[in-house]
């Protein structure tokens, strides 16, 4: 008995032993239809350890013993408990919640289940962020969200980019609101890699934004910390290397004599070429401007937390040089970032989110006459790299691009600071209290230095020429805060009642100030010594400028939602806005919205296997924009020039700037939006389609004519900013996802959006017309706002061909009136109004900058641990105005001027050359191109390290990859970039020599542990 005891205590010490061992769990984590899901929190029950599914829905979890309980959790799912006995490997189906289907969005004041929404939202996660590996968070949102037109205003490092959403609305300001964490801040200085998802509000559903709604809202959510998560260290990095997308065919040297012989002999001069055997190709100044040049970016962020405590920080670095210029057009990104949660008690918690961005900017001159890419087109092939133009045979602005990139010194450096603390109680389940303060702090100091420079640098009368070196330098301080206050109330009755509503206000305040200076005479002529403290000279004029401005607004909103048993959805907003923008007696705006959506699959009798989910929805609403003409429209400041005579001298001083206007009012978008969702095929397939329109009433136009009594006219005045314009946008958008699993190697996603626009001015008050841009020198302004066009159409010539001989221009309209007497070779305008004679009134409407069509195809394969993704971009149907190209006899010519009319026959599309003066200089439709593109704007190729690999190294996921940024664009367009704009909703289509987005390689590695 004793032996048979023993033996039977030695036994069980063995099992109870073996059953205490830990042992590490890993497995595959997907829904139903076998797609991964990334982001699945796995906890062990009642501790506060676990991990989350990587990109592939891997996880891991340590020292795990038998009798532990795996929960997995993830919105929109049920959540899941599996008890570990001793397997080691648990793959997990997560089935959809019925009662929370798809994920919850961000809408404005507080969140919503996807499928419960009823405006137009369109989402950008922030795994579609890491697979663009975007420089700048806009660039995530071309070809991703429908409706969103995003558009580079240059390549240049660290350059501007444009968001428009449904259209161009406004004659001025038409970006949307930008809310990060619910503070207004700028997506310039972000960090793509902090952003967990983009919402964009596209309809009336962004009426709870008031004044602020019109041009549509972006709400972006950065990175948190999850629950009951061990700490988790990614790193992310990629280098790449830049180029120039395209070179623009341009003439040698010997073409270049050649043509520049030709059009002498047309003019009756000199040929100044006679011998054009030894000249050769002479120097490609395009190909010596555009260098390769290197961008390097890392990112490491620590996530994690307990039961009552989240945490996520993290910081970046980002070096980009210019493929012009080089470190001379760098750009250099630095951020620092921290978000906090914590459960302070069963009724308090607290979040504080805060980022610090340090950007150092430098710059070249672009995007105008006389920029470096203009003069590397247009200045003559015959001069060597270090040639100066001596004899001035070249227009005033032409001068040699190297010479004018080596003498070009810009630095920009901004420090921000943002973010917000936010407060909630919730004193019982139903209600909750928030209290947010955001924040935004900003302080940017620039300096320009233009060294002395002579004839022996760019050549004499040249605009470039300097005779003294001067330093200009400002310092700006930029800053705003925002509070909210509001509390959310959500309930059911009775189990078929929903009801939430939401009520609170909003204080705004923006603030700052600027300070310019010029100093004069820099000691030994170098930047090294450009600073004014330094400057020795003085001058007779002004040397210095400032101004101050401050911005407040108070804002009251409410919003109620009710939904009838999960079928019948109804919403409504209605906001109050208080601005000082405007005066005492339109201060105040207010700004309602309706929506409803029916879910008809939730329906008794709806009953398919094809289609698991059906929504129609529709919305309407009135939003505001007070975002135009500057701080205030109902007095004016000290803003403008002016010169006195005091004791017999003349002193220069300031007077009144802008005119004055207390009437002015709140620019009012009316919205009307009706979309279907639809979700086929177990949820495979997702689409969603849309039809809008929006009218923008009493428009805040400056420019409006006004009497000289008033002295709009005077140097520094302007006309006031007044209610004076209607403008409308309609169209419709389609989207659809697709996602498949061939097998449990092989699987499959694809997207799809399309949006169709029509933009159309529809009234213009106090004026015909507003004119805006800008085309060669002593040109008319060539865009306008004008009634039954559309914004920012181009006014010019039509042209019918090239007279091929004398009869036909005597058969024709005469077109002397434009200045010149038309030969055999020259463009043959058409006489629009009939008259018989071609004048100015023959311009006409000759191009439109804005799309018709925009869409994007992506597509996302894996294949075991290969993961391939490419992102397509197209825009169709939009103009652009060639207006890099010099007419001036000297200057070099693109390509396509081989092809010119050099004899009867011989062309009827290219003009002949002339060292004289023509009409074919005039501003026509031979200077407009279709600027339809389409664009693979990335493609990338990704391994995975094998799971059974890394782990020997503890390390949860390493990935590398290798990427092609911008790689090939599909255009007719003649210019560097079809995409660019400057923004402008009057001249935005003009090609002054855009700076081409670079095309990028990159190779990357990601890596968590």
């Amino acid at each position: 008995m004793r032996k048979f005891t023993c033996l039977l205590i030695v036994f069980l010490s063995g099992f109870f032993g073996a059953y205490a061992q830990s042992f590490s769990v890993s497995g595959l984590v997907s829904d139903e239809n076998n797609m991964p899901l990334l982001g699945v929190n796995v906890i062990v029950k009642g501790e506060a350890r676990g991990t989350t599914t990587d990109f592939d829905g891997n996880y891991t979890v340590e020292n795990i013993s038998a009798g532990d309980v795996l929960q997995f959790s993830y919105v929109g799912f049920v959540t899941q408990e599996i008890t570990v006995s001793d397997q080691q490997i648990i793959n997990v189906t997560l089935q959809t919640d019925s009662e929370s289907l798809d994920e919850v969005v961000v809408i404005g004041y507080g969140t919503q289940q996807r499928k419960d929404i009823t405006g137009a939202v369109s989402v950008v996660d922030n795994q579609t962020i890491d697979e663009l590996q975007p420089i700048k968070v806009e660039q995530a949102l071309q070809g991703t969200a429908a409706g969103v037109n995003v558009t580079p205003s240059s390549g240049a490092p660290g350059a501007g980019i444009n968001i428009n959403i449904r259209g161009i609305a406004s004659n001025s300001v038409n970006g949307p609101l930008v809310l990060i964490d619910g503070y207004q801040g700028d997506l310039n200085t972000l960090n793509p890699n902090d952003i967990e998802s983009i919402s964009i509000l596209k309809d009336a559903q962004a009426a709870i934004y008031g004044v602020a709604g019109a041009n549509g809202v972006v709400l972006v959510t950065t990175k948190t910390g999850k629950k009951n998560t061990a700490p988790k260290v990614t790193y992310q990095t990629y280098y790449g290397i830049q180029e120039a997308s395209r070179e623009l065919p341009v003439l040698n040297a010997t073409e270049y004599a050649l043509l520049l012989n030709e059009s002498y002999a047309n003019a009756g001069q000199d040929l100044p070429y006679p011998d054009v055997s030894e000249i050769g190709v002479g120097t490609d100044f395009q190909s010596s401007v555009f260098k390769q040049a290197p961008i390097v970016n890392h990112n490491v962020s620590l996530t994690g937390g307990g039961e009552r405590v989240t945490y996520s920080v993290g910081a970046s670095h980002l070096n980009q040089d210019g493929i012009v210029g080089g470190s001379k057009s760098g750009f250099k990104r630095n951020t620092a970032r921290i978000s906090l949660g914590v459960d302070v008690s069963e009724y308090f918690d607290v979040q504080l989110n805060t980022t610090y961005t340090n950007i150092d900017r430098k710059s070249i001159n672009e995007n105008g006459l006389g920029s470096v890419l203009f003069n590397a087109l247009n200045f003559a092939p015959t001069f060597g790299l270090n040639d100066v133009d001596t004899e001035g045979d070249l227009p005033i602005e032409v001068v040699n691009p190297l010479a004018q990139i080596e003498n070009t010194f810009n630095d920009y450096n901004l420090d921000k600071l943002n973010g917000n603390f936010n407060i909630d109680f919730t004193p019982i389940e139903e209600l909750t209290f928030t209290s947010r303060i955001g924040f935004n702090l900003a302080k940017s100091d620039s300096k320009v230095f233009n060294p002395e420079v002579g004839v022996e640098t760019f050549g004499p009368g040249k605009v470039f020429n300097n005779p003294r070196s001067t330093v200009n330098q400002n310092r700006i301080n930029d800053n705003s805060y925002t509070y909210d206050l509001f509390g959310t109330y959500e309930d059911r009755y009775n189990e078929d009642h929903h009801v939430t509503f939401t009520g609170g206000m909003t204080v705004i305040k923006q603030w700052g100030d600027g300070l310019f200076a010029t100093g004069y005479d820099v000691p030994n002529n170098s930047f090294e010594f450009a600073d004014i403290s330094l400057t020795t000279g003085t001058n007779d004029g002004i040397n210095n400028g400032s101004y101050v401005y401050d911005i407040r607004k108070l804002s009251y909103f409410g919003r109620l939602q009710y939904d009838f048993k999960g079928r019948y959805l109804v919403s409504g907003m209605l906001r109050r806005d208080a601005s000082t923008r405007f005066g005492p007696e339109n201060r105040v705006g207010y700004f309602p919205s309706a929506t409803a959506g029916w879910i008809i699959s939730e329906e008794n009798w709806f009953d398919s296997e094809t289609i698991n989910f059906m929504k129609l929805r529709g919305s309407y609403g009135i939003l505001g924009n007070d975002e135009a003409g500057g701080a205030e429209f109902y007095r004016s400041a000290l803003s403008g020039e002016a010169t006195y005579v005091l004791d017999g001298n003349i002193i220069n001083g300031v007077a009144l700037g802008r005119l004055a206007n207390p009437a002015s009012g709140w620019e009012e978008a009316e919205k009307i939006n009706i979309g279907l969702d639809l979700r086929l095929l177990k949820n495979k397939i997702d689409i969603t389609a849309d039809v809008f329109r929006e009218d923008r009433n009493d428009l805040l136009i400056s420019g409006i004519p006004v009497s000289g009594i008033y002295g709009g006219g005077s140097p520094g005045a302007g006309a006031p900013t007044i209610n004076a314009g209607t403008t409308r946008n309609q169209g419709a958008e389609f989207s659809i996802n697709y996602k498949e699993n061939f097998s449990d190697d092989f699987r499959m996603g694809m997207s799809y959006n399309l949006t169709y626009l029509e933009n159309e001015v529809t009234a213009v008050n106090g004026a015909e017309f507003l004119e805006g841009g800008s085309f060669s020198t002593g040109q008319p302004r060539p865009s306008r706002m004008q009634e039954g066009f559309p914004l920012g159409y181009f006014y010019g010539y039509q042209t019918n061909g090239i007279f091929q001989n004398q009869a036909e221009i005597d058969a024709s309209p005469s077109q002397d009136a434009l200045g010149e007497i038309s030969s055999p070779g020259d463009l043959r305008y058409v006489d629009t109004n009939g008259d018989g004679v071609i004048t100015p009134d023959d311009r006409t409407n000759i191009g439109d900058p804005i799309p018709d069509f925009t869409m994007g195809l992506n597509l996302n394969l894996n294949y075991k641990d290969f993961d391939f993704t490419v992102y397509t971009y197209a825009s169709l149907g939009n103009d652009m105005v060639r207006n890099y190209e010099r007419a001036a006899p000297n200057t070099n010519r693109h390509a396509y001027y081989l092809e010119r009319w050099s004899g009867e026959g011989t062309s009827n599309t290219v003009p002949r050359v002339s060292a004289g003066s023509t009409n074919n200089g005039v501003f026509s439709d031979f200077y407009v191109e279709d600027a339809s593109y389409i664009r693979i704007q990335n493609a990338q190729v990704g391994y995975s390290l094998p799971q059974s690999l890394i782990e020997r190294i503890s390390v949860d996921k390493l990935r590398v990859y290798i990427a092609a940024n911008n790689l090939y664009t599909f255009t007719d367009y003649k210019g560097y970039d079809p995409s660019a704009s400057t923004g402008e909703a009057i001249g935005g289509g003009i090609d002054y020599g855009f700076y081409p987005v670079p095309r990028t390689y990159m190779f990357g590695v990601n890596l968590n542990f």
